[in-house]
């Protein structure tokens, strides 16, 4: 049934569709798993994925469908809420359908942002554990991540306290010779925490530590996650976290977490997250929830191994990219599809009046504010100059030979002569289009939105990647900013300019995916420009390694890996109900 979606909140929707959901006993009968398949965790279990794969490994897979969005306000535009909403609507077409999404951060949840549960009739269930920790993927990153800041850190102390013979005798460490002035590294939590992202550590006496500066990031931005999100197994995960790059010693090598001996602790806290968590709807379609990488410095993808799970489980599977498809859907293409070799059969563009009017010269949007009245009542002019952005999208969508499908993600207050501005600009573009009320009315408001994307997933496709490795990654980036921005080239800074040089000679960095770093909230760097800009080009300003999952990340602009907490931040409305133990106030 769907709910009361405009005067129940998020929270109160999922605590109601909570009492009959599917216990992990249930959801293992239901998927046809064996006993050892299922690991129940309280009300919720994880999936035994080597287990799954190893006994269905001959299985076909089913329809691989991707989620992915136009450019967003900073409001975000739905796209889990879309992808919930798609699975519900095919479970009401009476199809065996599934998905994956992304784990949220602490920090989104308890700021402004919400947390990313979906919404309204088309949410994961439960969402109190979703938004709160889940069943510990995060908190075990966490805690690998920082013992390799531990690890470095005591080794730069015990360095500076005992000469080499002494160093030798004593801890059977060979000397590191950290430069202090060259750790890449930082500590995480799970929060947005302004003041952490600049520090000073080590302030005390000679046994508390080395003083220098250091940082924090949020959690998700940690390259633990991003390694999670593109293994294939227990055996990858322990090679790479052997590889990652912590600091650089004074004549300027690298030192890996390898070099401080601590891959294998950190492999040992991270041994139980390789294992997909599994969810359902609040109509009770089964979805996994596993990884939350950053979006920007990582591949914004639910894990690799997550979609192989539900592709030999579901005859449907939904996977979700994230931000728009300037960014989401570029590495869905050419980074994540690359490492898994799984060929996707449709995209689904996501799409808004409230983001197209943006897009058509509305006014700002700003995130905590009310919307300006443009954005709550008809505007024709303002909705077809916005179809721009959206057209651009499906194009590239179409680039990769993939089946575009817009999804109109509809609000109370869109008209339907806006919805047919917007659907008339999809089709003249060459995809299906098709209106979805799933936050009102669940599955029954997604019914033609589930048809149009079960129609486009038996249509042939043709899919390729934009790029073959043997590309040099100035020329990646070129393609990209020119095939996928609309830029007119890249311009590169001297330092940029001469580590793109250094990495494009070395061999060991040729199967390096390219992970650009760029705003989500414009087509270009500039996050002021909407619309599809025209006559400009990306300046690429400096080039991140993340030695373990093998990623380079050309930057175009500055980026923070520690968000910041508004004035008016969400955890001040989240509460518990100390007789029941239930939590209230999440959105």
């Amino acid at each position: 049934m769907a709910y009361n979606a405009v005067e129940m909140a998020d929270w109160q929707i999922s605590e109601a569709a909570e009492e009959n959901m599917p216990s992990p006993e249930e959801w293992r009968d239901k998927l046809g798993l064996e006993k050892d398949e299922m690991l129940p965790m309280g009300r919720l279990g994880k999936l035994d994925f080597l287990k799954i794969i190893n006994r269905m490994g001959d299985k076909p897979d089913g329809k691989y469908i991707e989620v992915t969005a136009i450019t967003p306000t900073p409001l975000g535009e739905g796209k889990s809420t879309t992808s919930c909403g798609l699975m519900e609507g095919m479970g009401k077409l009476g199809l065996n359908v599934g998905g994956a999404l992304r784990q949220p951060s602490g920090g989104p949840t308890m700021n402004i942002k919400g947390t990313a549960a979906g919404g309204g009739n088309s949410l994961l269930i439960p969402m109190t554990e979703f938004s709160l920790g889940l069943t510990g993927d995060i908190n075990d990153i966490m805690n690998a991540h920082n013992l390799a800041m531990v690890a470095l850190t005591a080794r730069m102390q015990h360095e500076r306290n005992y000469n080499n013979e002494q160093l030798q005798r004593l801890t059977g460490m060979r000397r590191l010779d950290v430069d202090p002035t060259r750790v890449e590294l930082g500590w995480i939590i799970d929060y947005c925490a302004q003041a952490l992202r600049d520090i000073i550590i080590g302030i005390g006496g000679r046994y508390d530590g080395f003083t220098m500066q250091s940082k924090f990031g949020i959690a998700v931005g940690s390259e633990c996650m991003a390694i999670l999100s593109i293994i294939k197994d227990l055996a990858d995960l322990r090679e790479r976290l052997d590889n990652i790059t912590v600091a650089f010693d004074k004549a300027g090598n690298p030192i890996t977490t390898g070099d401080l001996e601590c891959g294998g602790a950190m492999t040992a806290w991270m041994r139980n997250t390789i294992n997909p968590t599994l969810m359902c709807t609040a109509e009770y379609q089964p979805c996994m929830v596993h990884a939350g990488p950053f979006a920007n410095i990582a591949v914004g993808q639910s894990s690799i191994i997550a979609d192989r799970v539900g592709l030999k489980l579901f005859d449907y599977h939904v996977t979700e990219s994230g931000f728009g498809a300037d960014i989401g859907f570029e590495k869905f293409w050419n980074v994540k599809s690359r490492y898994s070799g799984l060929k996707p059969h449709v995209s689904v563009l996501t799409s808004t009046i409230r983001a197209l009017k943006m897009h058509g010269g509305g006014p700002k949007v700003v995130a905590g504010l009310p919307l300006a009245d443009e954005y709550t009542r008809e505007n024709l002019e303002l909705v077809e100059k916005g179809c721009e952005n959206m057209v651009h999208h499906i194009n590239t969508i179409r680039k990769a030979g993939i089946n575009p499908v817009v999804c109109i993600n509809c609000f109370h207050t869109d008209t339907d002569a806006e919805i047919e501005v917007v659907r008339k600009a999809a089709e003249a573009a060459g995809a299906r289009c098709a209106k979805s009320t799933h936050w009102a009315d669940g599955g029954d408001g997604a019914i033609e939105f589930a048809e149009a994307v079960k129609e486009a997933c038996d249509e042939e496709t043709n899919f390729e990647f934009l790029y073959p490795m043997e590309m040099k990654l100035r020329d990646r980036v070129e393609k990209i900013a020119k095939e996928v921005y609309g830029a007119d080239g890249v311009t590169w800074t001297p330092d940029a300019e001469a580590k793109a040089k250094m990495f494009e000679g070395d061999s060991k960095y040729d199967d390096y995916a390219t992970m650009m770093v760029k705003t989500h909230l414009s087509l270009s760097h500039d996050v002021a420009v909407k619309g599809v800009p025209k006559g400009w080009t990306l300046p690429i300003r400096d080039i991140l390694i993340y030695s373990g999952a093998k990623f380079l990340c050309p930057c175009a602009g500055t980026i923070s890996l520690m968000p910041g907490t508004s004035s008016n931040p969400a955890f001040r409305r989240v509460d518990v109900d100390t007789a029941t133990g239930k939590v209230s106030g999440l959105f």
